[in-house]
Order: C-alpha cells, then structure tokens, then sequence
C-alpha cells in the first residue's frame, strides 16, 4: 500500500497559517506547491485554498482528516518566491498566510462555496405544506438548485429562511454547496470558413449552390473579400455584418449550411498600445550623473536613495534604468502612492515600452486584476516586463524580477492600514528584492527620515540631485500672513491680497493654477446660530461634512449621513451656516472671484469614476482647466507644463497635527505642493497660507532645506525615543462597549509593562475614539534597535490572545500594527 500524501493549505480566513488536508492517490501527480484546489472546512462550506506544502508527516490530533475536493489549476499561479514573502510578512507584520493570500489574490480567483437548495429526490409528502413552502418546492423543481436570494424573490419575502427550514425538517429540501469559478475569459465572437469549405473547387460549389439567394451570396462574397489577405482567414463577426449590411439571419443560414463556422476566440480586457513609438529621452549631465551613482552602489547589493528637487528629471533616470532591465529579460516593478499617478506615468512609460507595461490597482475590476496576474506570472512573449502600479503590486507573481522603484518612497500611502495585512509596500519591496536578487531604487525630493537616516547611517546607497531639468529654478516661496490681512480687512473670501493677486496675473497672462487645501467636501460641519446643534455621526465621534454638490451630510469614516436639514432638529431655528471650508466651497468661491476662468476641483469626491483621474488630468494639461482645486492628490509627482502659481490654505491645519511626524509631513507635503509651480522655462511662485508666518517649519520649506529640518527633528526623536532610533507596535482594541474595553485595556497594558517596562505606553483614546460604533483605545510599544522584534511580537501577541480568553471579551477586536504611520 502506497503512504498517504498531505498537503498544508492556506485558506483565506484570519484562523491560522495553514491546513492540513490528505491528497487523493488521484492527484498526487497532478498537484503542486502554489496551486489552488478547493476543500471543506467546516461542516459544509467550501474554499479555494493555496497549496503551501506537500509531504507524508502524518498528522496528529483529535479531528476528521479531509481530502482535497478538487485541483483548480494546471500549473500554480502563486510562486514559492511569493509564499517566501508571504512567510516574512505573517511573522514581520503579525498576521495569517490567509489574510496575506485574501490581500494578495484579486477576487475573482478567491472562492468561496454558496449555499444552494435541492429537492431531495426521495421526499414523499404526507404532511400539509404551506404556500410559500408550495412556490419554494415548484421553484426547485424546475430550477434544480437555487440559493436564497432566487428563492426569496419567488416568495416574495425578504427572507424565506424559516419556510426553507422547515422544509429542511420535513427532508423535503437539501443543502449543498457549490463552488463556482468567478473568473471568466472574455471572448469575442469570430466567423471562418467552415472546414468543409477547404479548397478553391468547394469554394466555387458554395457560390454556385447560393446563386438563387442573393443576401446570402452578398454576404459569403463580402467575407471571402475581407479574409482574402489574412493569414489566420478569420473576420470578427460585428464587423463583418455592419460592413456588408447582412443581418444576423442570413449570416446563421450561412453556418446552419456549413458554409461559415462561428467561433469564441479568448481576447484580453486590457488596452493596448501597440502603435507605441518606444521614444527614451537622452539624460543630460546631471541626470546622467545620477545614473551612474545609482548602478555603481546597487551593484554592492544595497537599496539605493535618489534624493532629487521636483522637477528634476528622476523620472527620466527611471526609464533608463528600466530599460537596461528589460534588455537582460527581467521585469520591473514600478510602484506609485496613488493610482492618480499612474494617468501620467503610463502615458510616458507606454511610449518608451509599449505593451510591455502593464498597470495594476484596485480601480480595475476583477476580471481585469487576473488577467493582469496571469500576465506578470507568464514567461511568454506578450508578459508584462514592467508593473506600474499601487502598494498591491508588491503581492503579485513575478518570475524574473530585475529592479524595483518606489517613487515618492516618503508617502503615507504605501502603509496599508485596514485590513490586515498592515504591511508598508516601501519596507515590503526591499524585502521582495532581496528574495529574486533585484536591486532597489527608491526616490523622492523629501525623503522619509526613516530612509535619510538609512542612507547617510550607510545601509543604504545614497544618490542627490539638485538641478531642476533644464535649468529652471526652485520657486519663489512667499509665507502670506492671514492673521494680518484679516485684522486688515484685506481677506477676499478665503484669499490673501498677495494670493489672489498672483491669481490674477497668472490668468492675465495664460498660465495655470493650482489650488491646494488638505479637505475634502463643502464645508467641515453646519451649526445652527441658535442653538449652536451640530449634526454629529451615529456611530463615529466626529460631525458630519457638508457636500453641497448632493446637498448632504456624509462621515468620512463609516459612510453614514443625513439629507442636509431645513431647520434645527433641537430648536427649530431655519439659520444654519457652515463653518469652515474644502475644496468645494473653494471650488465654488473661485468661480465668482474669477468668472472668466475654468475652475476643476481633483479630491476623493470628483474621483470616485474609474477614468476621472484621467480626464481631469487630461484636461488640466490641454489647458482646459485654468485653475484645479484639490487635496493631497495634486502633490504626489505630477508634471504641469504651464502652472505658474501654486497657492496653499491653511497651512497650520498641517503643521499643528497632534503626531510626532507632523513637522515631517508638513515639510513633505508643503514641498511637494510647490514643486508643481514653474517646472519648465520659468520660476514659479507658491504662496503658503498661515497664522504663523515665523514658523520653523514654514521658514525650511522657504530656503528649501531639508538638511536641517532632518538634523533639528532628529534630536527630538532620539530623546523621546521615536523611530528611526526605535521602533514603534501599535496594539488597537476595539469593542462595541466603553465598559468592557476600559478595563481590558488597561489590564493588557499592564501585563505588557511587566515585560517592557517604561516602554509601554497608554491605554489612550486616539482622535477619534469611537468608529463605525466600536470605542477603540491605543497602547504604543518602543522598542530599541537591537531588541529581538520577533520575541517582543510573540509576547505581545500572547498577551492579547489572553485578554481575548477573558470572560465578555470575546468579541473584543485586538490587532498589532508594526511600524504604524
């Protein structure tokens, strides 16, 4: 008798690393590390799980040991490459291989079995049946299975559950789960001769037999025409019958005669670019420079930092260095903060590389996100040698990687924060690197001090450049004092003088605008002038927005809200006002300070369509926006030819962030705001908004110097113990009940304070201390450098799972967040 094989599953669901499943002797030939097959787990539900591991340990332990249901694939679709990350990041990040696998596969290749009803074929009646339970067995028995939403549509109930269940009692009804592939190719349908039509003489005979049935004739002519000097002698079917008139009636006689055949052939959902002109631009000296640094220290094996000024050509070095990949074979992982970055940069990497750049991030649907996958894990001719894409991309299979970039490596957005896994995509691609042997490349003009500090300390290669391209200055930064204009009088709506001076000359003259303010919607909250009621949200501590466009109250972090109120709910007073201002009310403000003038806004609301991105940038660069009003969306690496001014509002909204990184950011993003002034042919001006005019900060980003920011922060964070010198765990709990978590909390921070003494701090409620109705409260673990990091988790994790046994705290949500932003 041949031994038992097993294989360890990864199954999508936060329970655990792995499970082990006995393989049919069926299969054993068939299956292989990294394939998907379907299993049970549990009573009923079925899984696509990812084979992690093959091997003849018997397993011990008091359970019913399962077989593998089925095999999904011919060949895996996750790489061992890629479950050696998946590895580092459950141990690095504290979480399951099945929450990696849910984060790193699109959806359409996770599957999940539905519950579906069947009548069972030895029912025999000899009760009374109800008539909800009549229509529920006449469904069945013309549909054979059904689930639930079908059935409750039949009976018109908004949950036919009971009726079922007692149809379950009576075995009148089974149960059965039904797993089903959610990817489908996309096919296109195509017209060819019919093989019986194989040779000049059958051709004749066909024209002949037609002779009597002109449209007929008329369309096998027009066909026989179009295919006459193609090689494959296939024409699509649309196009075939709107170019020759024919209708689909004569064109199905022609294949029910079997003259034509109609066939599916499989096409890709992905554009293509096959016109692409391949143009690289030459690098000039400086960039040339840089670009021997840059190869010079990646080739000792370290990740390399390209500090360089906005505008000042990285981009340019990317592709050359992109290039020099893809003439040895290898693939290009090209990652971006944004998707909104991507408009650009794909437009630029698309006429240097064609086809072979592909994009991938969470606006393309599912159907769209497999083929990309299969297309990065394919060594065929039409693979994607270079990814442009988000943090995701990070997780995808690629079988040759050569070279990773993280562009604008300091943005926040590379941390991904809920759901697990929380893994940060900059520290992840370093990581990734080391496991295929790529070389890093990480670049930006503010770099984070993390990876300053990384690259002067010499664990990182480090590589400045200072010239913007093509000579143009840094702009002019000029700190306008709002405190002093409104005791003035001189405000005009939320403008300074010397801002909406610059706007006008700039409209005077035929250049561009950008308008920049860190929020959102209409306005933050309404008040009433009575009463002074603020509508708050239900379930999150913090007032609603104001979007006038929907005329709507909505809460950034759950969603919920509320018609915008024709009176006071508390005092019936009809005066409610709005108090401060975002981009909307901004948008609307310019339009009457400057009716002459087309005014875009770009943020999360005027974004939400798959291709608004595009279009705004579209627009904003043939001129057709004169002034663009946005969020942080507008800061990160965008390239306008014809922007002269850049104006920044309430800049000390950003510099008085209660975070000890606020004087970073604030420097980060104030920076990158202005780079988008003067990038070709002359000096831009940036006007910054403030109450505080001799701000730190505010006068750093003036003389453009990040140097000593860096140097004046790092004292601070070496005294208080803040990364890069330590490292921070952020345990988050939350539960529905103040009662519970308080005490919770302040019990696990105790028990960790044993282990780590002063180290540990809090239990605090965050800003918001109560989302999506669940209170949560914060510990902050700071951890030396040298410290044993996969102890200190293990300890820490332990903790929490022992506090998670205590009586009511069952239900209590308990997370680490490694490295939190």
């Amino acid at each position: 008798m041949f031994p038992i094989k097993y294989a360890d599953i990864i199954i999508p669901l936060p329970l655990g690393d792995t499970f082990t499943y006995a393989i049919p002797q069926i299969m054993e030939d068939s299956i292989a590390i990294g394939m998907r097959v379907t299993v049970q787990f549990g009573q009923r539900k079925f899984y696509s799980g990812i084979v992690f591991r093959i091997h003849e340990e018997t397993p011990t332990g008091d359970f019913e040991l399962k077989y593998i249901d089925s095999i999904l694939d011919e060949k895996p679709i996750v790489t061992e490459k890629q479950i050696e990350l998946w590895q580092w990041m459950t141990k690095y990040y504290c979480c399951t291989m099945g929450e990696v696998y849910k984060a790193a596969l699109p959806s359409a290749l996770k599957l999940e079995s539905e519950t579906k009803f069947c009548i069972n074929p030895e029912f025999i009646q000899d009760d009374e049946l109800s008539e909800d339970e009549e229509k529920i067995l006449l469904l069945l028995d013309g549909q054979g299975l059904s689930n639930l939403n079908t059935i409750n549509k039949a009976v018109s109930r908004k949950s036919a559950l009971p009726s079922i269940k007692k149809l379950i009692d009576k075995n009148a009804v089974l149960i059965e789960e039904k797993v089903s592939e959610r990817y489908r190719a996309k096919t296109k349908a195509y017209i060819t001769l019919h093989p019986n039509v194989d040779s000049d003489s059958n051709i004749t005979e066909a024209l002949n037999s037609l002779s009597r049935a002109k449209k007929q004739l008329h369309l096998f002519e027009f066909f026989l025409a179009s295919i006459n000097e193609q090689e494959e002698k296939v024409i699509e079917k649309q196009k075939l019958l709107s170019e020759s008139g024919a209708s689909g009636a004569v064109l199905r006689e022609l294949i029910k005669k079997e003259l034509l055949v109609a066939k599916n052939i499989e096409i890709s959902r992905l554009s293509t670019n096959s016109d692409a002109s391949k143009h690289i631009n030459a690098l000039n000296d400086a960039q040339q420079g840089a670009y021997e640094q840059i190869k010079q220290q990646s080739s000792v094996g370290k990740p390399v930092l390209l500090h360089g000024v906005t505008s000042s050509g990285k981009t340019e070095i990317y592709i050359k260095l992109i290039e020099e990949q893809i003439a040895l074979g290898k693939q290009v992982l090209y990652l971006v903060p944004e998707i909104g970055l991507t408009a650009q940069l794909t437009v630029r990497l698309k006429r240097a590389f064609g086809d072979n750049a592909g994009i991938y991030h969470s606006r393309f649907n599912d159907s769209e996100r497999v083929e990309i996958w299969q297309k990065t894990l394919s060594d065929s001719p039409d693979s994607y040698q270079v990814i442009i894409g988000a943090r995701s991309a990070t997780l995808l299979p690629f079988h040759n990687l050569g070279l990773i970039i993280v562009d604008e490596e300091h943005e926040q957005s590379y941390k991904q924060f809920d759901p697990s896994p929380r893994y940060h995509a900059r520290d992840l691609a370093v990581v990734l690197a080391h496991t295929h042997g790529a070389k890093v490349l990480l670049g930006s003009a503010t770099p984070s001090f993390e990876s300053y500090f990384n690259a002067k300390s010499g664990k990182y290669g480090y590589v400045e450049l200072k010239e913007r391209y093509k000579g143009v200055q840094l702009p002019e930064i000029v700190i306008s004092d709002v405190k002093e204009a409104y005791r003035k009088k001189e405000m005009i709506s939320m403008l300074t003088p010397e801002l909406y001076a610059e706007i006008n000359r700039a409209l005077k003259d035929q250049e561009q605008v950008i308008i920049f303010q860190n929020r959102r919607g209409y306005a933050p909250y309404i008040q009433c002038k009575s009463c002074s009621w603020i509508p708050r949200c239900k379930n999150c501590d913090v007032s609603l927005t104001y979007h006038k466009g929907f005329s709507y109250l909505n809460c950034h972090y759950c969603g919920m809200g509320m018609s915008y109120p024709e009176e006071c709910p508390q005092c019936g007073n009809k005066d409610i006002s709005t108090k401060g201002y975002g981009t909307e009310k901004i948008e609307e403000e310019l339009g009457k300070l400057f009716p002459e003038a087309n005014i875009g806004r770009m943020d999360l609301d005027s974004t939400r369509s798959r291709f608004a991105y595009e279009r705004i940038i579209s627009d904003f660069e043939d001129k057709n926006i004169d002034i663009l009003v946005g969020t942080q969306m507008i800061s990160k690496g965008l390239d306008f030819e014809h922007v002269s001014v850049v104006g920044i509002l309430n800049a000390d909204q950003i510099i008085n962030f209660p975070d000890f990184r606020a004087y970073e950011r604030a420097y980060q993003m104030l920076t990158q705001v202005s780079g988008r002034a003067g990038r070709r042919g002359k000096q831009g001006k940036v006007i910054i908004q403030t109450m505080q005019t001799d701000h730190q900060v505010l006068q750093m980003v003036k003389q453009h110097n990040f140097t000593e920011l860096f140097n004046q922060t790092l004292v601070e964070r070496k005294l208080f113990r803040y990364p890069p010198y330590f490292r921070l765990i952020k345990v988050v709990m939350k539960h529905r009940f103040k009662e519970t978590l308080t005490p919770a909390a302040k019990l696990l921070a105790e028990n960790l304070r044993k282990r780590f003494g002063t180290s540990v701090l809090g239990p605090e409620y965050p800003l918001v201390a109560r989302m999506q109705s669940q209170y949560q409260k914060e510990i902050w673990i700071k951890l030396s450098r040298d410290a044993k990091l996969n102890d200190a988790k293990e300890i820490i994790l332990n903790e929490a799972h022992k506090i998670k046994t205590l009586k009511n705290n069952s239900s209590m949500t308990i997370f680490v967040d490694v490295d939190p932003m």
